[in-house]
C-alpha cells in the first residue's frame, strides 16, 4: 500500500454505523432501539479506543497524522476508516471490552450480541463487507449471545465462593488461568505466565457451569499442596 493509496474512507465506520441505526429505528420499538444506540455507541467507543492496533504501518501513519492534529483536522478511528475494519474488532469487542472494560450485566451482554449479529448481516445486504466476513460477524454474535450471560453468571458465583471460602495462603498467583478440564466439585486450571497445573475445589453449581477452555481472572493460592480460588474477577469465553 503506498503512501498516496491510504486516504480517509468515502463512506466512514462512523457513517455506516449511523446509516444502520437510522434504518434499525424504522423497525423497532423506541426500548429496543435505545438498547441498540448504548451497544453502536460502545462498539464506536471500542474501535476509537483499539481498532488502530492492528493497523499496518502506512495506515498508523496516517492515523496517527489525523488522530493527533488539532482542531477540525482531529479524526478519530471511526472517522477515518470504512466498514472493511469492522469484522476483524468484532470478537474483541464481545470478549474483552463487553467484559472487561464494561463490566455490564447479563442483559446488556446479551443486547451485544444480538445486534453484532444485526449489524453483520445488514452490512452484507448493504455489500459493504463481504460474505464471509459477514458470517465472522455472526458468528461472533451468536456466541456472544449464548455465551456471554453464562460467563457473567459464573463470574458472579465464582466470586461469592471465593469470598466466602478463602483462607491464608502460603504462595499466591494472580493471572488469567484457562479452564482445562472440569469434573464435579473441581476445576483443572493453567496460568497464562506459567506451566503448573492448579486444581481448585468449587461448588457442583460452578462446576455445572463451567466450561473448557473459558478463561478466569482472578487469584489462586495454595495451602501446602492444596489450591484455593482466593479471586474471581472476571470470566471470558
Amino acid at each position: 500500500m503506498s503512501k498516496d493509496t491510504v486516504k480517509v474512507a468515502e463512506k466512514t465506520i462512523e457513517a455506516v454505523l449511523g446509516e444502520f441505526l437510522e434504518e434499525q429505528a424504522k423497525r423497532l420499538k423506541p426500548s429496543t432501539m435505545r438498547r441498540y444506540e448504548s451497544i453502536v455507541s460502545l462498539f464506536q467507543s471500542f474501535l476509537d479506543g483499539y481498532g488502530s492496533q492492528d493497523l499496518g504501518k502506512q495506515e498508523d501513519a496516517f492515523f496517527e497524522r489525523l488522530y493527533n492534529a488539532r482542531g477540525d483536522e482531529h479524526r478519530e478511528f471511526c472517522q477515518i476508516f470504512g466498514p472493511e475494519k469492522i469484522p476483524g474488532n468484532v470478537a474483541e469487542f464481545l470478549d474483552y471490552f463487553m467484559v472487561r472494560k464494561v463490566m455490564c450485566g447479563k442483559d446488556l451482554m446479551r443486547a451485544a450480541g444480538t445486534v453484532m449479529k444485526k449489524l453483520g448481516k445488514w452490512l452484507e445486504e448493504k455489500g459493504y463487507v463481504k460474505s464471509e466476513y459477514a458470517v465472522q460477524i455472526v458468528r461472533h454474535g451468536a456466541a456472544a449471545v449464548r455465551e456471554l450471560p453464562a460467563t457473567e453468571e459464573l463470574a458472579q458465583m465464582l466470586y461469592h465462593y471465593a469470598s466466602s471460602t478463602a483462607v491464608d495462603c502460603d504462595d499466591v498467583i494472580e493471572d488469567y488461568f484457562t479452564i482445562d478440564e472440569v469434573e464435579p466439585g473441581k476445576l483443572h486450571l493453567s496460568a497464562l505466565s506459567g506451566d503448573e497445573q492448579i486444581v481448585v475445589p468449587v461448588s457442583r453449581d460452578i462446576s455445572d457451569a463451567s466450561r473448557v477452555g473459558w478463561s478466569i481472572s482472578g487469584a489462586m493460592g495454595r495451602k501446602g499442596k492444596d489450591w484455593r480460588i482466593l479471586e474471581a474477577w472476571n470470566v471470558y469465553p
